[in-house]
Formats: C-alpha cells, sequence, structure tokens
C-alpha cells in the first residue's frame, strides 16, 4: 500500500534530520566546526481526477531530504596560550596537504612535529609561502611549513655603521671627542670599536677609526681623513661615506673587518654636524650581530611567520596560505575538519590573509564551534515529534489494514 511507503518516507526523512542535528550536538566542542542543516522536499504527486471546476486532484507520495546546507558563520575566537594555535577571523580557509592531496579547514589548532613542521593534530602539512633571506616569496608556489626549532642562525659580520653625533663648533683647536660602537667579527664576536675626533681648525675635524688594543695585528687602512663643514654646520666631505675600513689581522681568527662608515641618513641628509652646542653622540647604528638560537615565533594578521632568535634578532621564515571559494556552500565536508572542492564550490583561490576579500589571522586564538546548543535542543525537539507523528502514521495504517482484512472473516 502506498501509504505505508508515505509514513516511511517521513520515518527516513526525520532520522536524517536527526543525525544531522545529533552530529552538531556531538560535535559542540570541535575546533571551528560549522553546523548543518537538514531540508525537506515534497515527493512527486498522483492526480487521481479533477473538481467539477476542472482544478487537479493531487495525493502526494511523501517526502525526501533535499540536501544539507552548512553553515559557514563564524565561531567565537578564544585566546589560548600556545603559539601554533590561529584563527582566521572572515572569510577563508587554511590549506593543509597529506600524501599529495590538498584540502581547507578553518580548524587552526596546529603543532609542530620533531622535524619543525607545522602540521594539523592528523598529521596534514600546513601549506604556505616560503622565504629567502627574510623575504617571502609568493610566486614560487605553495610548500610546507617548517618552523626553524633548534637551528642556528650563522653570525653576520659588520659590514657598515652609522654614528648621529655633534661636534661643538665652539671648541678650540685640539679638542677631542668620541663615539664609541660596538661590531662583530665573522665569527659573531664583538669589538668596541671608537672613533676620535679632533678638532684641527675652523670647520674641520680630523677623524680616527681604532679597535681596541690586541684586536688586530695588521695595519688599518682608510681608518683616518677630515670631516670637513661648511658655515651653517652641515658635513660637506667626505660626500656619502667612509668606504672599505680595514682591521686586517684579528687574534681572534676571524676574517678581516672591513665596513662602510656611512655619513648620511637614508634621506641623504648628514648624520653628522657641527654647530655650537656641547658635543653628544645620539646614536650608533651597524649590522653586524651574533649568532643565535631560534627561541619562538609568532604569526601577524597577514600570516607572515617571523622567528626570534637568542641573539635578539628576527626574521620573516614563511608565510600562511588562505583560500577562499566563490561558494562555499558547494564545498563537501570530508571529516578531520576538512573541506573539499568540487564543481559547485568553483576552485580554490589561494592567496594570503588580509587581501582579495580573505580574513585575517589572529595568533595563539582557536575558533570555536558555531553550534547555537539552544536553536539544535528546539530542532531535536520538532524533529522528535515530527519523527512520533510519522511513526503514528505508520500505526494508524496498519489498523486500517487489519481492519479491511477483517472484512472476509
Amino acid at each position: 500500500m502506498g501509504n505505508f511507503s508515505i509514513a516511511l518516507s517521513g520515518l527516513q526523512a526525520d532520522t536524517v534530520a536527526l543525525d544531522t542535528i545529533g552530529n552538531n550536538l556531538a560535535n559542540l566542542n570541535t575546533t571551528a566546526y560549522k553546523g548543518q542543516n537538514t531540508s525537506f522536499e515534497d515527493l512527486f504527486y498522483q492526480q487521481i481526477g479533477e473538481s467539477g471546476s476542472g482544478d487537479a486532484i493531487q495525493t502526494g507520495a511523501g517526502v525526501k531530504v533535499s540536501g544539507t546546507s552548512t553553515n559557514f558563520l563564524q565561531g567565537t575566537l578564544l585566546p589560548t596560550t600556545n603559539p601554533t594555535d590561529m584563527a582566521l577571523a572572515g572569510n577563508g580557509f587554511f590549506v593543509v596537504q597529506q600524501n599529495g592531496v590538498q584540502s581547507l579547514t578553518r580548524a587552526g589548532n596546529f603543532q609542530l612535529d620533531s622535524s619543525g613542521n607545522l602540521i594539523t593534530v592528523n598529521g596534514e602539512q600546513v601549506m604556505g609561502y616560503g622565504a629567502v633571506n627574510g623575504v617571502v616569496n609568493q610566486t614560487a608556489g605553495l610548500k610546507p611549513l617548517t618552523i626553524p626549532v633548534g637551528a642556528n642562525e650563522a653570525a653576520q659580520a659588520t659590514g657598515n655603521i652609522a654614528v648621529t653625533a655633534n661636534l661643538n663648533a665652539s671648541a678650540t683647536t685640539g679638542t677631542t671627542f668620541s663615539s664609541p660602537i660596538q661590531v662583530f667579527d665573522s665569527l659573531g664576536s664583538s669589538h668596541q670599536l671608537t672613533i676620535t675626533y679632533t678638532k684641527t681648525g675652523t670647520n674641520t675635524w680630523n677623524y680616527s677609526v681604532a679597535l681596541p688594543a690586541g684586536d688586530a695585528t695588521g695595519v688599518p687602512a682608510n681608518n683616518t681623513g677630515t670631516l670637513t663643514f661648511d658655515t651653517s654646520g652641515n658635513l660637506t666631505a667626505p660626500v656619502g661615506s667612509v668606504a672599505n675600513i680595514q682591521f686586517p689581522g684579528l687574534t681572534d681568527g676571524a676574517s678581516d673587518l672591513n665596513f662602510n662608515w656611512n655619513l648620511n641618513d637614508s634621506s641623504g641628509n648628514p648624520t653628522i654636524k657641527q654647530l655650537a652646542a656641547a658635543s653628544s653622540n645620539n646614536g650608533t647604528l651597524q649590522d653586524g650581530f651574533a649568532s643565535g638560537v631560534y627561541q619562538s615565533f609568532t604569526v601577524d594578521s597577514s600570516g607572515a611567520i617571523t622567528a626570534q632568535f637568542s641573539n635578539g634578532r628576527t626574521s620573516t621564515i614563511g608565510q600562511l596560505a588562505v583560500a577562499s571559494v566563490a561558494n562555499t556552500a558547494g564545498l563537501t565536508v570530508t571529516g578531520n575538519n576538512n573541506f573539499m572542492t568540487t564543481a559547485a564550490s568553483g576552485l580554490a583561490t589561494v592567496g594570503v590573509a588580509g587581501t582579495g576579500g580573505r580574513g585575517t589571522i589572529s595568533d595563539d586564538a582557536l575558533e570555536q564551534s558555531n553550534i547555537d546548543i539552544a536553536s539544535e535542543f528546539s530542532n531535536l525537539i520538532v524533529a522528535q515529534r515530527a519523527f512520533e507523528a510519522n511513526s503514528k502514521t505508520v500505526t494508524t495504517y496498519d489498523t486500517v489494514t487489519q481492519d479491511t482484512l477483517a472484512l472476509i472473516r
């Protein structure tokens, strides 16, 4: 009898609805879980006649599940104390890969494996863009991201120095003044360099650059000269820099120290003045550093990953990739907090956070499930009542059938 199949279709559809609600409640605490909703539609109709006015008389054949839709609204972002935890604020997905297959996920509860690879809790590699010498290369394609755990950053010898100072224009001839500056050799050892200025006449000062006695055994080169100023106290010579100052024969076994003394700032203005005020040092700069060991990393809102080293240096080591799709409703859920693209969703467009409509990244934070438990309980009651009603329909049909069979007795 058709009426049993009608009630059965209702029970089947309500079972799917109950399964969906149960799955939502089961994933209430799943990181970045996106709730789902079951939709129904009626089945085909039979026309069993017409009314007196010619209107069709139809009977329905039941109900079926037309689909399950996913709610991609962002869940609450809660702070954590774990630097490998990340959350997307806004649209987009992290890109992960396992066995050459890429997936999309909103769950940023990442981990580091023994080699420093950034992975998901299921071992999938987190994908992004690599960096060379601290510069991210977004044209080289995606690659698994690796944190340099246990790595050493090699020392860098000083190649440039700069001093911001004033030499007292009122000082008498023979007056001296010094600018100390710490520099590093190729082994990462520091040396206390001293620049000594001696006034030799109106608007002229001799300079001498020296290392402490015993730091170098060779004869220095290009370490002495004269500074000339105009009547406004501006440096007129040398112009730009003193190039190729050399200290050969460093006693610690490092390579010869060879650097430039830059006399202008980034805007081209001289950094050493001669004004009628007490001689003073206002700052020094140099580009050398000692070796350092990796300590930690941070992620900024664009997904750029910056490693910190024990020597105080920081270096950009990569950038997280963020994907977007034209139709999120077309994505299929594959488990493990992952989604896959389909023809309905369109191909994923991969870029970086904060561009192309993609959200930004929050470090030390996780996105929570977007399930509203009150709404789910309400939906659960409705689905339960619908299931009970269809069950009652079955028992009613059964009673009617039994009554029909009893007519032949």
